[in-house]
């Protein structure tokens, strides 16, 4: 199981998380056709995947605004278990757990598997192509300061 969490752009909190079972290859970028889809005029259509290899997964950046992890850009990186990426210099930012995460404290809501597109700093309600999906309430501020982030689709 790989776990990847969409963080607060201002904050650094959780905004959205998706939940895959073991497959060999996540794509994430602005296109609809990746496993997780993200809104942002810095994301490219196809901006990194994630290559499982073995028991082990492996961070390609396959993007031209690079893929950046500890201020530094990687083209390749082995991924560590609470990593955190982001997507362009300025771009949002994925934390990466491969290994389950129980906070006891934390409500968890389940939704169903399909695919969901989500516009940085916000999200729609389209079906997502994951197999569990977590969320957390965030306060009416952090949403009023997350739909002025939002950026629109261009295509």
């Amino acid at each position: 199981m790989i776990t990847l969490t969409l963080l607060h752009p201002l904050q650094s909190v959780p905004v959205q998380t998706w939940t895959f079972e073991p497959q060999p290859l996540i794509r994430i970028g602005r296109s609809r056709r990746n496993e997780v889809t993200l809104f942002s005029a810095v994301v490219s259509r196809h901006h990194v995947e994630l290559r499982r290899k073995g028991l082990e997964w492996e961070l390609v950046n396959v993007g031209s605004n690079g893929t950046f992890t500890q201020g530094k850009r990687v083209s390749r990186a082995p991924v560590i278990n609470g990593m955190i990426v982001r997507l362009a210099s300025s771009g949002p930012q994925i934390q990466i757990w491969t290994k389950p995460q129980e906070n006891p404290g934390r409500k968890r809501t389940l939704v169903g598997s399909g695919r969901r597109t989500t516009h940085v700093g916000g999200a729609e309600d389209r079906p997502a192509r994951t197999l569990r999906e977590r969320r957390r309430s965030i306060s009416r501020e952090e949403l009023q300061r997350a739909k002025e982030t939002q950026v629109e689709d261009p295509s």
